[in-house]
């Protein structure tokens, strides 16, 4: 498998996630994250129904596909809507007239990604993820998975795994099957270790690399005020409070939050990336600026003395982009 360049872009907001962006922004967010030592993006045909892969595609075009490294997911085949028809936002806003459609099967999961690669303009993706696939596992088992590995052995595709937020699914899927990757989101944060409990060490035992998503929980560890949001939700009382106090100690050390939220996924040795979103330029350039700042070695040991992070968890030793 070619190596994961460690910061990578998280794609959705190319798909409207949220909120409409022009095209030219998502442009010029593609353009900023080269400008700024981004070497791998993560899309999918489920975020905006096919738009974020359309725009990723189309910013990318012209340049040495070897100076980049892209996934894609499958699982999800994309079709027209017909008249009346409607499909459900999934959080995404004024998308394509396209409708997802489950298809796990061998001929699905080609077709799918034939699609992806077309929109994406390339006739190859470094990595395939089987997207959000915990409420589909026997078709997993049956078909898609060996579907995956065919389109690797015909070098369609670099590397396969799984992307979910899942984390306990996607430790048994790893220990079942021959993963190269997988994708986990929010579940290996400054706030969240279950990922440490039931993916992490499965990963290292199988040398199984590790794609951090969701650094930032849904973006409570990059503003942490209450009523703000944690995995897609309202945050508990109480996990505010400990953002809070993880902001305080990082604020003792001169160090950005964010810095320490990108940076710590990286403490353990089965992570190869972190893919912090963008929904405008200056978030490329600040997450870029988060993930080479210089963190004093003291910090972690104070989370852990102020009972802020769990003593049995490893601490980061080295630089993010070490």
């Amino acid at each position: 498998m070619r190596p994961i360049p460690r910061l990578g872009l998280g794609c959705a907001n190319l798909g409207n996630l949220y909120r409409a962006m022009p095209d030219a922004t998502a442009a010029e967010i593609v353009d900023t994250a080269f400008a700024h030592g981004y070497g791998y993006f993560d899309t999918a045909p489920h975020y905006g129904v096919g738009l974020s892969e359309e725009r990723l595609g189309r910013a990318l075009a012209g340049r040495p596909r070897d100076s980049y490294t892209v996934s894609t997911k499958v699982g999800r085949r994309l079709r027209a809507l017909g008249p009346g028809e409607t499909e459900p936002a999934h959080d995404f806003v004024d998308t394509p007239a396209r409708g997802r459609v489950w298809d796990l099967g061998r001929d699905g999961i080609r077709a799918t990604l034939e699609s992806s690669l077309e929109r994406l303009g390339t006739d190859r993706v470094e990595i395939a993820y089987l997207h959000d696939v915990e409420n589909h596992l026997p078709q997993v088992y049956e078909t898609a998975f060996a579907a995956l590995a065919e389109l690797k052995a015909e070098k369609v595709v670099g590397a396969i795994g799984f992307g979910m937020n899942y984390s306990d699914h996607l430790g048994r899927l790893v220990a079942d099957l021959d993963v190269d990757v997988v994708l986990c989101a929010g579940r290996w944060t400054l706030l969240e270790r279950s990922a440490y409990d039931d993916l992490l060490p499965v990963c290292e035992r199988r040398g199984t690399a590790v794609v951090v998503g969701g650094v930032y929980n849904t973006g409570l560890l990059a503003d942490p005020r209450p009523g703000g949001r944690y995995h897609y939700g309202a945050a508990p009382a109480e996990v505010v409070a400990r953002a809070r106090g993880i902001a305080e100690v990082c604020g003792e050390f001169g160090v950005p939050l964010k810095a320490a939220a990108l940076r710590f996924p990286f403490a353990h040795p089965a992570v190869v990336s972190v893919v912090p979103g963008a929904s405008r330029p200056r978030d490329v350039v600040e997450n870029a600026e988060m993930f080479a700042y210089d963190i004093p070695a003291g910090l972690w040991p104070a989370l852990v003395e102020r009972g802020l992070l769990d003593a049995d968890l490893p601490l980061p030793t080295t630089p993010a982009g070490g």
